[in-house]
């Protein structure tokens, strides 16, 4: 794999042999999540406000270490754990994405995500799951048998929150694969500008009772943490209702 880095405006982008940003760092603020996708899959953040919470998370997938550099400064609690494939992006995240060392707390092992899934006991509040190769393919993390590893990895208010591409060929196959695996009852969001499709899903999803107090909610964890998702708030409620009226 060809590991390209560019930097323009400030911000430092991660590239696989083409222009296609893997990741982004805005060196001002490199605990900062510079990538809208990368913002909407903190969501999750806004369902559950105990200081405790999340207490472990699982990344599937690397990058620049983005989501879990933001994790690990505004969560320092949480046991943060990420599995990448390929090691040179370790590598570039190291060099040129500040991604911090190994720690009690911090742990980057290399591997197959969809074998690690499938072979760990552990349990975990968050997984995220953003993997992708230099021709934006998933390969076995894009399987029903994947997603319902994930799911089965879960702590109790547990939730998986995947990236999914709209501009792929099989991305609403992609989109059904993940409702299949959490029995339709995932959320699923707007495309965002770049084309990322978030997927939310986990064992309570329908007891979310809290919309009304998602933008305040949202204000607090903006105060705490500088994260803005006041927009993405309004396209979470649309779909937190619409998958209600559905089932």
């Amino acid at each position: 794999m060809e590991i390209l880095i560019s930097e323009e405006k400030g911000v430092r982008q991660l590239h696989f042999g083409s222009q296609w940003v893997q990741g982004a760092m805005r060196l001002s603020r490199p605990d900062a999540l510079e990538l809208e996708y990368t913002r909407e899959m903190m969501l999750p953040l806004l369902f559950n406000q105990q200081p405790w919470w999340p207490r472990s998370a699982l990344f599937i997938g690397l990058g620049v270490g983005a989501m879990p550099r933001f994790l690990r400064k505004h969560r320092p609690q949480c046991r943060i754990q990420v599995v990448e494939i390929e090691p040179a992006v370790v590598a570039a995240a190291r060099m040129h994405f500040k991604l911090p060392p190994n720690s009690d707390h911090f742990d980057v092992k290399l591997g197959c995500g969809a074998t690690h899934m499938a072979e760990t006991s552990e349990k975990f509040d968050l997984i995220f799951i953003d993997g992708f190769d230099e021709n934006a393919r998933v390969g076995p993390l894009n399987s029903k048998e994947f997603y319902g590893n994930s799911l089965s990895r879960l702590q109790e208010g547990g939730w998986v929150v995947a990236n999914l591409l709209s501009n792929q060929k099989d991305s609403a196959q992609s989109i059904e694969r993940f409702q299949v695996a959490f029995d339709q009852k995932a959320i699923i969001l707007p495309p965002c500008s770049s084309g990322n499709v978030i997927a939310i899903g986990g064992h309570d999803i329908l007891e979310l009772s809290n919309l009304n107090e998602l933008p305040d909610l949202s204000n607090k964890l903006l105060e705490e943490t500088g994260l803005n998702l006041s927009k993405s708030v309004q396209k979470l409620s649309q779909a937190i209702q619409l998958l209600s009226k559905k089932t």
